[in-house]
């Protein structure tokens, strides 16, 4: 019984060492906020990290996520280059929300929409935001991390930080 329990402690360890390490996939469609498709592969930094936020409209701690980030985003890219795209995961009845609520709030991001949640399958990112990845110079992920609370950001800085040493 303890060598089952090994055997099966030791796949699931594997299975999320290769998750963390996978690859941005580059053909996935996703909406630009102006309605226009464009393939994943769009989403890029020049071989510096990138933060990838998905969030929706409805979604309480998505936006101050993304508000509380926004207020340090420059000082963020200065020190580290980085990059975020916040994808929204609403569907096409919220989706015509995604632009006037980023501009409301003067988000300085790229902003993708996955109304089918394609891109979100894709990297097995569940339907309950705000899920936010961290993707090294080479496209993998390196980092994940689900929900937010206050002073979750600096968490996130300091794994930035750790890939620009």
């Amino acid at each position: 019984m303890k060598r089952i329990l090994l055997a099966i402690a030791t796949l699931a360890l594997a299975a999320g060492l290769s998750a963390q390490n996978a690859k941005l996939p580059t053909n996935v469609n996703l909406k630009t906020v102006d309605g226009k498709t464009v393939q994943s592969s769009v989403i890029q930094n020049d071989g510096k990290p990138m933060i990838i936020s998905f969030w929706a409209t409805w979604c309480g701690p998505c936006l101050l996520e993304l508000k509380t980030i926004s207020e340090v985003y420059d000082e963020w890219v200065e020190e580290t280059g980085v990059k975020l795209v916040a994808v929204s995961i609403d569907d096409s009845k919220t989706s015509f929300q995604v632009k006037k609520r980023a501009t409301a709030l003067g988000w300085p991001f790229e902003i993708y929409i996955d109304e089918n949640k394609d891109f979100a399958s894709a990297l097995s990112i569940g339907q309950d935001p705000p899920y936010t990845l961290l993707i090294n110079g080479e496209g993998e992920i390196v980092w994940q991390h689900k929900g937010f609370q206050p002073g979750a950001e600096e968490e996130l800085l300091e794994q930035v930080r750790k890939l620009v040493e």
